[in-house]
């Protein structure tokens, strides 16, 4: 019993001291409710209460029938937007789902509404910007809804006086809206195959310039929670090249499980690891800032050859089998190589055509149908990107954004940009200038 009246005398004077620095401290301080807590206080004994706000989201896509490489292009404007929008305002890139890609055309595949987790690393988009997916953003909303669209578009008048200025308004849409209001005022669209989505307004908006030119629409012209920005690709990179650019490019690391297969293939079929190769990743990306020509890369020629739509409508970049295969056996031969790793859209035939001409071993990666099934024809790809990038040297084909992500690659690595920005040669009497790609060095 004595021990108990102890206790309740020890609360007791445990409470009346800790009112009495409440007390205290409330007499010597003011509270202020604040709209921006991270603001600096105008007395040192004043302590800013936030109030807490919405995240607004912002949404997009590009032209349906845009490639992979450039959606991934886009990504990287739309996300250093978002860096832009965020010194004043919490806002939040949704990730639109992949789908409908031309170069997807692997029958028998259910190849939409893909998430991005499916090819890309999101905690290190994380870290340069915050990413959601789409379902994710559906789920937070509460209801599948969007409440502002705008379809960006060229202006119709093109350049006034040939001068290029920054500028944007609304205007009528030049095509087609793409976006239709239904019953009960409700606009319905594609929304990447999610039926249910509708969209509360819909405008066009001609706009020419870089993307940050849209941020002060986006703080102050609309007060819409979410706001979705279609054919993105309308707007540029603000600083090409740049810091920004490169954050946003480092960042788009891809997802683990297609590394890995990358990878196990490189050390089965092309004696290449990472350690031999001088190729080892930091686990954060932001820590990732080797100095040129460190990278070794594996012991063989990765080549990208463009052919399909390229050998039809760009035959200046395309060459022909025979010269391609002529171009390799002096590369391979400069470089004292024996194997050919080979990423290419060609038909057998011509691939095969091709093998018979190179003098030496020509690997592919072929995956399984497990593989194919699961990480479909965007995974595939990205392992031929990784098992490239880690070649000792590279040849792609030109102006294909295939190959530029190849060239990205290497140079975040740090291989030698000689042996990474090179590019097939056209047959000279369509190509006789042959111009190689513009060496990039990254902005840290």
């Amino acid at each position: 019993m004595a021990a108990y009246t102890r206790i309740q005398k020890w609360l007791k004077s445990a409470l009346i001291f800790t009112v009495f620095v409440n007390i205290y401290w409330c007499y010597g301080h003011e509270i202020v409710l604040d709209d921006d807590i991270f603001k600096a206080s105008p007395s040192k004994n004043v302590v800013n209460v936030g109030i807490a706000k919405p995240r607004r989201f912002l949404l997009y896509d590009v032209n349906p029938g845009e490639g992979f490489n450039l959606r991934r292009d886009v990504y990287m404007r739309m996300s250093n937007l978002v860096k832009k929008l965020r010194e004043k305002q919490e806002w939040i890139l949704v990730l639109p789902p992949w789908g409908r890609i031309y170069h997807w055309k692997s029958p028998n595949l259910d190849q939409y509404r893909l998430p991005w987790s499916l090819f890309f690393n999101i905690e290190s988009l994380n870290q340069h910007v915050p990413v959601i997916e789409f379902t994710d953003y559906l789920k937070e909303i509460g209801k599948p809804e969007i409440e502002e669209v705008y379809t960006l578009q060229r202006y119709a008048e093109g350049w006034t006086n040939g001068k290029f200025e920054e500028k944007y308004d609304e205007r009528e849409c030049i095509d087609r809206p793409a976006y239709n209001a239904k019953e009960g005022g409700r606009f319905k669209g594609w929304f990447w195959g999610y039926d249910d989505v509708y969209a509360l307004n819909f405008k066009c908006l001609s706009v020419q310039g870089f993307a940050s030119i849209l941020a002060p629409m986006l703080w102050e012209s609309t007060t819409a929670r979410s706001v979705f920005l279609d054919r993105a690709e309308e707007i540029l990179h603000d600083n090409y090249g740049g810091t920004e650019f490169w954050e946003a490019r480092r960042s788009m690391r891809f997802a683990q499980h297609l590394i890995d297969i990358g990878n196990d293939f490189r050390k089965k079929h092309l004696k290449s690891t990472d350690e031999k190769d001088k190729t080892v990743m930091k686990e954060n990306w932001q820590d990732q800032k080797p100095e040129k020509g460190t990278a070794k890369g594996g012991p063989y020629l990765a080549v990208h050859l463009r052919r399909q739509d390229f050998a039809r409508n760009k035959r200046k970049e395309a060459p022909s089998i025979e010269n391609a295969a002529q171009q390799i056996n002096k590369i391979m031969k400069d470089r004292k190589l024996k194997t050919v790793f080979l990423a290419t859209d060609a038909h057998k035939s011509e691939i095969d055509d091709l093998k018979n001409q190179v003098e030496g071993k020509v690997v592919q990666f072929k995956p399984s149908k497990t593989i194919h099934h699961q990480y479909k024809d965007g995974g595939v790809a990205i392992i031929d990107q990784w098992i490239a990038a880690h070649a000792r040297y590279f040849i792609g084909t030109c102006v294909s954004t295939f190959s530029f992500r190849i060239q990205d690659e290497r140079q975040i690595l740090g291989f030698d940009p000689n042996t990474t920005y090179n590019c097939f040669c056209g047959d000279k009497d369509l190509d006789p200038k042959c111009e190689q790609p513009t060496k990039w060095d990254i902005m840290y």
